[in-house]
């Protein structure tokens, strides 16, 4: 059979398609290129070397030299001489090019160009988005957040499109794609018992991003526990607190958030003073040293408002408390806090204010004297009683005659 192939006629035939179908492919091309720098507003030359444009350009070019080529072939190989009986019939292929083919094509074209509308849409977004933000902080958080979120947006389109596609492209060339759908409904539904909880953690997780609930750099309490936030994933969030510690917590567990850097923050103090204190006097005196803070070189670009007195909030046991709140940025309340409690302690030493602290007294029974006033008189009388001298015994002897003359008398009187 192989040596009654003209393979000159073959390489000529093939060699006057190739030139059909580059030629084809270029001026495809050609007008592909016109079309996207005249809705994009540039010069043909910027268009062209700029990468989200050019990529459908040479997808085009790939696609009209495959079909031209595949199209144009055996019409020219007869004309030249050929039999081209064996095998697949030319008719039949040629309907099948024109039937299934096409479609198959066209459900390829409209799935590649449906991902680059997107993954461009995304990419202009993202500039848009990088050109108007400054060195603000949360303007750059925003920036990422968007990134973020069009890279997840991009991935989605991404796999159901061509989950779609290749699934239509099957059903084109005969492949019966009922038992795929049923093997992955049921799988799908396994997974999805089985990672319920996975689930639930991209679903919260993604949650939290757009609707920026909480970022890197935050202080947050989630579920009781304290700390800087490091890290925002679809799945987990970690927390490093004061100590150290890095806690993982999965976003789908998140029953409570409270953001302590959200935007701003307050350092809010309850200063103790005495009863005697006049409390108008201690209010000046508070707010004296708030404007003191608020004009210090080191302080004051953390300090969004003045110092607030909020009045006096609670008598307690041994104080008067006064209530005062200072408006900072994020992550600087604690920083001012401490600061401002140093000023006011030295503010009040110097005016002689007091800063009372409680005492407590002790008592032993219902009636009886306070355990200290006990012990007090105890060590008193104790004290007086070893002071007090102690009566001496005397012994007197009687002279030498008295002494002699009782014992005589006594002997006498012993042998009458």
């Amino acid at each position: 059979m192989f040596d009654q192939i003209n393979w000159q006629d073959i390489a000529v035939g093939l060699g006057l398609s190739l030139l059909i179908a580059v030629a084809l492919a270029q001026l495809a091309a050609r007008i592909v290129r016109l079309g996207l720098s005249a809705a994009s507003g540039q010069n043909e030359e910027g268009t062209f070397r700029d990468p989200i444009q050019r990529r459908p350009i040479r997808i085009v070019r790939a696609i009209v030299f495959l079909a031209t080529l595949a199209l144009i072939t055996p019409p020219i190989l007869e004309i030249l001489g050929l039999d081209l009986s064996y095998g697949i019939p030319l008719e039949s292929a040629t309907a099948w090019l024109f039937q299934q083919g096409s479609r198959v094509l066209l459900i390829a074209v409209l799935a590649y160009f449906t991902i680059r509308i997107a993954s461009i849409g995304v990419l202009h977004f993202e500039r848009v988005v990088s050109t108007n933000k400054t060195d603000d902080p949360s303007n750059i958080e925003f920036a990422n957040r968007i990134r973020t979120i069009g890279g997840l947006f991009q991935n989605a389109v991404n796999v159901l499109v061509v989950t779609a596609a290749v699934l239509m492209i099957l059903q084109e060339v005969g492949v019966n794609i009922t038992p795929l759908l049923t093997a992955a409904g049921i799988g799908g539904l396994a997974i999805g018992f089985g990672a319920q909880n996975l689930v639930r953690d991209v679903i919260s997780g993604f949650f939290l991003i757009l609707e920026d609930q909480v970022h890197v750099g935050d202080v947050v309490e989630i579920n009781g526990t304290s700390g800087l936030v490091e890290s925002v994933k679809l799945r987990t969030l970690s927390l490093r607190d004061l100590s150290g510690t890095v806690h993982v917590i999965p976003n789908g567990t998140i029953a409570t958030l409270s953001n302590k850097t959200k935007e701003f923050s307050y350092s809010v103090l309850d200063i103790g003073v005495a009863y005697k204190e006049d409390t108008d006097y201690v209010s000046d005196i508070l707010r004296e040293v708030g404007s003191q803070l608020e004009v210090d070189p080191k302080f004051s670009d953390h300090i969004l408002a003045p110092l607030e007195i909020l009045g006096v909030s609670e008598f307690g046991d041994s104080a008067v408390m006064i209530k005062i709140r200072i408006k900072t940025k994020p992550v600087k309340q604690w920083m001012i806090g401490r600061e401002l409690r140093r000023r006011i302690k030295k503010a009040f030493d110097a005016e002689g204010i007091e800063i009372p602290f409680p005492h407590v007294s002790l008592y032993v029974g219902e009636a009886s004297k306070p355990f200290l006033t006990q012990q007090l008189e105890f060590d008193s009388l104790k004290q007086a009683s070893s002071q007090i001298e102690k009566p001496k015994r005397r012994i007197t002897e009687p002279p030498p005659s008295t002494r002699t003359a009782d014992a005589d008398t006594d002997m006498d009187g012993g042998f009458e």
